[in-house]
């Protein structure tokens, strides 16, 4: 336990500390460029007609007409126009997360272990356990998962206590499933990493959960209501950005975190190895040359 925790603050620090790199905050830009020019497209081709029909279906709503109602009766008749609006930034917020989780995973995970193993485990040897094939089935099957599980507990996020704990479990879930096999690909074999998130599951969850609470940072930029329709050209670049970079430091997270458990799991004596890792040569400690 204690040894888990002194792992998981080590490797945030660790993790931070790395996010001041310009080589960092350079990776970051990619996948931003990506999904923003892909958000732009997307827009000018659907954004109009997705609004109009959501205006439609809105309006079709009796529930959605007494509101109306309401709101011309306090002089605020202007809000109906921005309603659609918003509530489309809102069902496509889920689905940017999930594309700025697996671009980052897909495109700026494997810089980031090969910095980190660089610096600290040179010497840690490449089993190879994983394959970009594997990180697409990962990440694609497990996003999936995590949308459907959003969607189901939708109702559950009218309970107030719940609406704060649901939506980060779940990105929490999603981030430790598709980051521990991104971090570990390369030095892992499947065995080592199979050993490895058996005993270190909660704590990667945790790494998780934490990660999906910083994410609901960007949220906290459509606050601004109307507002957040007229400045969404340049909000929605912003929030991208912010959630490209909480994962580029998840990443980090994740690979300081298992490449270390993973050097101590190679370096335990064989007559204590488990099964899964009894086999394998021993490596070397990560050093502490570098934050």
């Amino acid at each position: 336990m204690l040894a888990g925790m002194t792992l998981f603050l080590d490797s945030f620090w660790r993790a931070l500390a790395y996010c001041l790199q310009p080589r960092v905050i350079a990776l970051s830009l990619l996948p931003l460029a990506l999904l923003a020019a892909l958000s732009v497209g997307l827009s000018w081709l659907f954004w109009e007609d997705a609004v109009l029909g959501l205006q439609v279906w809105l309006s079709d709503w009796a529930l959605m007409d007494s509101l109306f109602r309401w709101l011309d009766s306090v002089n605020m008749g202007h809000l109906r126009n921005v309603l659609a609006p918003l509530l489309l930034i809102m069902l496509v917020l889920p689905l940017v997360i999930v594309l700025s989780l697996l671009t980052v995973a897909w495109l700026a995970t494997p810089a980031l272990v090969r910095l980190v193993a660089e610096r600290r485990f040179a010497g840690l040897a490449q089993r190879r356990g994983g394959s970009f094939v594997g990180s697409l089935v990962q990440g694609l099957g497990s996003a999936l998962l995590a949308l459907l599980a959003l969607i189901l507990t939708l109702p559950l996020w009218l309970i107030p206590p719940l609406v704060i704990v649901l939506p980060p479990l779940v990105w929490g879930w999603l981030t430790s499933r598709v980051m521990v096999y991104d971090a570990l690909a390369q030095h892992a074999s499947q065995a080592e990493r199979e050993e490895l998130m058996r005993r270190h599951r909660y704590w990667l969850l945790g790494i998780g959960v934490v990660s999906g609470y910083m994410g609901a940072a960007p949220g906290l930029i459509w606050a601004v209501g109307a507002m957040a329709v007229v400045l969404a050209p340049l909000l929605v670049p912003l929030a991208i950005w912010i959630y490209t970079f909480v994962f580029i430091f998840a990443a980090l997270w994740f690979t300081h975190y298992g490449l270390a458990a993973l050097a101590a799991l190679r370096a335990e004596p064989l007559s204590a190895a488990t099964p899964a890792s009894a086999a394998l040569p021993q490596s070397i400690s990560p050093t502490d040359t570098d934050v």
